[in-house]
């Protein structure tokens, strides 16, 4: 179950991070869903799906931090 557009991703994701953000959930997501097909691939008794949730949380948290309920990008301007 890969995400074609922004508007397919889950609501928690879709309303609370920036665009761009979700730009890098959804790529990471897709990326880790190919990835991880084979259970053998993942660790422990993490499901597909679950496990590529965690890698597009993790993508995200590389250029994204959470100030306050609010996620804000970590690049200085």
């Amino acid at each position: 179950m890969s995400y074609d557009q922004l508007q397919d991703l889950p609501k928690q994701v879709r309303d609370n991070l920036p665009k761009h953000a979700q730009e890098i959930y959804k790529e990471a997501f897709n990326n880790a869903w190919e990835e991880y097909a084979d259970p053998t691939d993942r660790r422990g008794d993490a499901s597909r799906e679950e496990t590529a949730h965690r890698v597009a949380w993790s993508a995200v948290k590389e250029k994204y931090k959470k100030e306050g309920d609010r996620w804000v990008s970590k690049k200085k301007h």
